[in-house]
């Protein structure tokens, strides 16, 4: 049952204007912070839910051993990487390289090494482009308990979209694993 008062209200509530409809939101992309930081245990490709970081090699890189990969671009044409790995297999050096594809069940979908300069030739083997200053590439030395930290830095920063990964390579000793052969890699993009 409404009151005298609320009847009375009511036909001045309903001659009063509208509230303007809220302004529609417009999503901005996201600002990319200068410093990311990937943390991740290696999981086998296979996993149920795409894993970040990925061992194809399990004698060197074991599921479940772990990484921190620290990517500094707070420097204008700079770029500073950082790699801490802990449970690898001990006393082993690692080549680890910026790649062009992401991680997956084949380790070959991690695509060529990233190149400032593009190789117009493919796989690059010119040393004008296979190279250090043209590479982000890491030594990455494990000690005897299979713990170990490198970083590189380079003059330049990746092209957006272009750098999806870093791919560890079995190195020396190698045993059963030709060096080049890629034993981990680790999503640096979505």
């Amino acid at each position: 049952m409404s009151t005298p008062l609320a009847a009375a209200l009511l036909p001045l509530a309903l001659l009063a204007p509208a509230a303007a409809p809220p302004a529609p939101v417009t999503p901005r992309a996201p600002i990319a912070s200068p410093v990311s930081v990937v943390e991740a245990a290696f999981d086998p490709a296979t996993a149920f839910v795409p894993p970040t970081a990925v061992s194809y090699a399990d004698d060197l890189v074991p599921y479940g051993a772990h990484t921190r990969i620290v990517t500094d671009r707070s420097t204008a044409g700079r770029t500073v990487l950082t790699m801490t790995v802990t449970g690898l297999a001990p006393d082993h050096e690692f080549p680890v390289h910026l790649h062009t594809g992401s991680c997956g069940a084949d380790p070959a979908s991690s695509g060529p090494h990233y190149q400032d300069a593009v190789d117009p030739v493919q796989p690059s083997t010119d040393p004008a482009y296979a190279n250090g200053r043209n590479e982000l590439r890491l030594a990455l030395r494990t000690d005897e308990h299979g713990e170990g930290t490198a970083t590189a830095s380079v003059p330049w920063q990746p092209r957006p979209g272009e750098a999806r990964s870093l791919v560890m390579h079995a190195g020396t000793p190698a045993g059963p694993h030709a060096a080049g052969d890629r034993a981990a890699c680790v999503k640096l993009e979505k």
